[in-house]
């Protein structure tokens, strides 16, 4: 079977001499890369043209090799699906549309993701995705001719809202074998999640405090109060924590610059830069951590690379994982056991509670506050800036959460209350 691999890559180049044969040395002007993502067929040989996209992307430069790591995981999924004895060869492409190799991939997709249940419809759109783009690497290089039938391409019309809140259009390009993604029900916020309400926060809190690790709470803390992307909090280092400096408009608030131009440099999603703003006891006890005996032990064990990061596993290594290929990370391990600790203790709306709903919640409480306000377009500039949304168009999901969860709430008062007055009129029948 088909096996991904992740190897350090040296860039090196041949030296000639007029005494000794040309030799492969390092180049020091080009920098290394670790991890660079290699697939390998199941009799070893290198898969060339899919291990010279990895290699063009992350040695351009302007692809983050998280990025390339995701793909290249979608790419080994399709090599493997060739190696079965049925599959066609990657370079298939005959006149017939139904036997060329990437309607074949398609199919079986859509057959993981409609009938089997094993493929969320997201990763089935990533993983096509991938291959199309593969398939669009390969046509620039001449791996594939460009007159090969592939897929046909369709323009489309994206609508979406500029950063001033108003509707735009765009035209774009698509192909004919591109998978849509289904979404379940438009009322969720955070890429289809849904936000807890304020009082399943505080029990999930004091539930945290009683049985998570001390590093775990201040990570919820920090979502439920901050609304910031785990990759933000486990990035956050000691130092952007003692940057902090008072809000300027609100009395008991601090700010804490992440993203480009923050010092040290904090990771945001799409490189937005802006700033966290907590809750001055939050701040406290971020410090009060920081110095503490028991951080103190993770950071000796660290590496010289994460001794400055806030939050550290007990080996001293960062809560979420980094460019070394690895898949899982360690806070996912302790949410897995979170979530199974509170749904034995009662907590049944933990069953299904993903940390990102940490955002969706301070996103929504941020939004209805604000709207209660009657200026739309400063609440939408506002909590777009706080949310590090790249476009407006992000925003407007809670608005819209907003606006059909309290037609849902005025309706579910009104069927309760005829509900109430038919039991009523019912009991006094029966007397």
């Amino acid at each position: 079977m088909a096996t991904l691999e992740f190897i350090e890559y040296i860039p090196q180049r041949l030296a000639f001499s007029a005494t000794e044969k040309p030799t492969w040395i390092a180049e020091p002007a080009q920098k290394r890369i670790r991890s660079l993502p290699m697939i390998y067929w199941a009799d070893g040989s290198p898969w060339n043209e899919a291990n010279h996209w990895a290699h063009e992307r992350a040695t351009g430069g302007d692809i983050k090799l998280k990025t390339i790591q995701d793909q290249m995981r979608h790419l080994h999924k399709f090599a493997e699906w060739l190696e079965h004895k049925d599959a066609p060869d990657w370079r298939h492409f005959p006149m017939n549309r139904a036997d060329r190799v990437l309607v074949k991939w398609r199919g079986y997709l859509i057959n993981c993701r409609d009938v089997l249940g094993i493929l969320a419809p997201s990763t089935t759109t990533a993983r096509m995705n991938a291959c199309i783009n593969f398939y669009r690497h390969c046509t620039a290089f001449g791996f594939i001719s460009q007159d090969t039938p592939k897929w046909k391409v369709i323009p489309v019309v994206v609508r979406y809202h500029d950063t001033a809140g108003f509707k735009r259009t765009l035209a774009r390009l698509t192909t004919d074998i591109s998978i849509k993604t289904r979404v379940a029900s438009k009322s969720t916020v955070e890429e289809g999640l849904l936000p807890i309400t304020g009082v399943h926060m505080q029990q999930l809190l004091k539930f945290a405090s009683l049985g998570a690790s001390q590093e775990l709470q201040l990570m919820l803390k920090l979502g439920f109060f901050t609304g910031a992307r785990l990759q933000t909090i486990c990035d956050l280092k000691i130092e952007n924590i003692e940057r902090a400096v008072p809000d300027p408009d609100e009395e008991g608030l601090w700010c804490i610059a992440v993203g480009p131009g923050s010092r040290p440099f904090v990771e945001t999603k799409f490189g937005v830069a802006g700033t966290l703003r907590l809750p001055e006891a939050l701040l406290l006890e971020l410090k009060s951590y920081a110095y503490s005996v028991r951080r103190m032990k993770r950071q000796a064990r660290a590496s010289k690379n994460f001794k400055e990061l806030l939050l550290l596993t007990t080996q001293g290594n960062p809560y979420e994982r980094r460019d070394d290929g690895k898949r899982s990370s360690a806070v996912n391990s302790e949410m897995v056991s979170l979530r199974r600790n509170a749904v034995k203790s009662g907590l049944k709306f933990m069953a299904n509670f993903r940390f990102h709903q940490t955002r969706a919640t301070y996103g929504t409480l941020l939004m209805k506050t604000l709207l209660t306000l009657g200026n739309l377009q400063a609440a939408l500039e506002f909590v777009r800036k706080a949310m590090f949304h790249k476009d407006v168009s992000t925003t407007m999901t809670y608005v819209k959460f907003i606006e059909q969860t309290k037609g849902k709430a005025e309706v579910a008062n009104a069927y309760t209350q005829a509900f109430f007055q038919l039991a009523q009129s019912t009991i006094v029948k029966d007397e």
